[in-house]
């Protein structure tokens, strides 16, 4: 894949915007003692860290549910110099490079895994040290994060916007397999339906998922991942695609907008490049650009 192929070269030759720290860094599995210490390390950046303190907040810092384990890289002195949780993702918070190689090399021995996602600067070097000996790579993404840092105040009100119920998942379900989908090109209900649907569902429960229904139809969905006071972020957006530039997404994501803005600094979502139609309805609500991702979709070695 040229594309991957330019950024391990790039990465390789590029000088880093991390600091690089004397001596060897110590990376070791983190355990629930550790809990405190590594949210206020991922407090330091909230809107950039959204992904690792969803999963902690949602199911601590060990817990079968995170499907991986979260790994703290410590200078010589003991302090944190990132956490990365590897496993199905790979997601990546450091403050040096030695911290990015440690992960790199460590992530190498977890052959299942099924993407790895950060900011564009921390992947590209993740990934020239990770390229030789890791999984090969499926799909490369550029994403990019949007911040909502203004409310549309003149869209209609939605009433009927309101978290999921139980009895919803058979329409939420193949909503949330098409966005999957759109995003990866691998259909999780072919791959793993009965994790996907109780996935689906634990997220339900937990009062994660936004749905607007009318008459058995579902013409909403978003999934509320970290909802903290510090940030709110947002994945699975689907609107019908019978409703789709009729007012419906930007409406219900004002709405969930307002609802997040009154307990959270900050609400944050990440779009592909080339979804335009997405980036213009987010645009239109109030989000707008303050950073660039990468996602390297990786094809697994266990079947």
């Amino acid at each position: 894949m040229q594309v991957l192929a330019t950024m391990t070269k790039h990465a390789a030759n590029a000088g880093s915007p991390k600091a690089r720290e004397a001596g060897s860094p110590t990376v070791k599995r983190l355990t629930q003692e550790h809990e405190a210490e590594v949210l206020a390390f991922l407090a330091e950046r909230p809107v950039h860290t959204f992904g690792m303190v969803g999963y902690i907040h949602a199911n601590g810092l060990v817990s079968e549910h995170n499907r991986g384990g979260f790994y703290g890289c410590r200078n010589e002195d003991g302090q944190l110099e990132g956490v990365a949780l590897i496993g199905h993702h790979i997601l990546l918070e450091t403050r040096t490079d030695a911290a990015i190689e440690a992960f790199a090399h460590l992530a190498k021995e977890c052959r299942d895994a099924h993407m790895v996602l950060g900011e564009h600067d921390e992947v590209e070097r993740f990934w020239s040290c990770y390229a030789d000996g890791g999984q090969a790579p499926r799909l490369f993404c550029r994403e990019l994060l949007l911040e909502q840092r203004e409310l549309n105040e003149t869209l209609e009100a939605v009433p009927g916007l309101r978290r999921a119920e139980s009895d919803d998942l058979e329409l939420i379900v193949p909503a949330h397999a098409q966005c999957a989908f759109d995003e990866s090109g691998v259909d999780p209900l072919q791959v793993d339906p009965e994790g996907f649907r109780e996935r689906c569902a634990r997220r339900i429960e937990r009062g994660k998922t936004w749905v607007w229904i009318e008459n058995g139809r579902l013409l909403f969905k978003a999934d509320v991942i970290t909802d903290t006071p510090l940030v709110a972020y947002l994945e699975g957006v689907w609107v019908d695609p019978q409703e789709r530039g009729n007012g419906v997404g930007s409406r219900c994501m004002s709405e969930l907008g307002k609802d997040l803005r009154t307990r959270s600094g900050a609400v944050c979502l990440l779009v592909n490049e080339k979804f335009l139609a997405a980036r213009a309805l987010y645009a239109s609500v109030g989000y707008e650009f303050i950073g660039c991702y990468d996602t390297i979709f990786l094809k697994s070695e266990i079947h």
